[in-house]
């Protein structure tokens, strides 16, 4: 019988510096660090396309879009949750000097393969214990598709909106995303077959 091994946990102080110098990103669960894989265009332009749309509807209101270089703060009862979400409007925000939001009202996550287990389980999970999210939003690449899991009064339940004639209605923050708008010059065809 072999001793478990021991893992060197990262303080939120530490993680938080090294975020600041750091080449690539990395997200935090609970003092462990995780780096993150870079994406392929189709994922980086929806993302963008979502962002830009936002970020127009939005110009001159209270509500601001901040894009996936801005981390999410998640406290959960017994850690701390840091991620990088593709993009979130928040209405409350951090101070300027803050690498991080504490209170999103959107979040987005565009998903992929390498992703999507995450996105739509651990992240998931975690994001709907934010006191002020409403729209969990999770946009698939392969098709005009998202699935929103929104805030009621029973709990989050799952709308899905599929097709370019689609719109996922925000009126959380008084807007709407086409998603036409959101798929705008994307071309649909499967993702490539990672190597095993």
């Amino acid at each position: 019988m072999t001793a478990a091994r021991k893992l060197n946990l990262i303080s939120v102080e530490d993680y938080l510096a090294g975020e600041l110098v750091s080449p690539i990103k990395h997200e935090y669960v609970g003092g462990v660090v995780y780096a993150m894989a870079g994406a392929i265009n189709r994922h980086n332009r929806i993302a963008t396309n979502v962002l830009g749309t936002v970020h127009a509807r939005l110009r001159g209101r209270p509500c601001q879009p901040f894009n996936s270089d801005t981390k999410v703060r998640v406290r959960l009862p017994h850690q701390t949750r840091f991620y990088y979400p593709d993009a979130m409007v928040v209405c409350r925000p951090n101070p300027d000097d803050d690498s991080f939001q504490d209170e999103p009202v959107v979040i987005v996550e565009v998903l992929s393969r390498s992703t999507r287990r995450i996105d739509e389980g651990e992240k998931k999970d975690a994001y709907l214990t934010i006191p002020s999210l409403h729209v969990y939003a999770l946009v698939e690449q392969e098709v005009p598709a998202v699935v929103a899991h929104r805030r009621t009064d029973h709990g989050f339940v799952r709308e899905v909106y599929e097709g370019l004639d689609a719109v996922l209605p925000l009126a959380e923050i008084d807007i709407e995303l086409p998603l036409a708008e959101a798929y705008e010059t994307v071309d649909f065809y499967p993702e490539p077959e990672e190597d095993e």
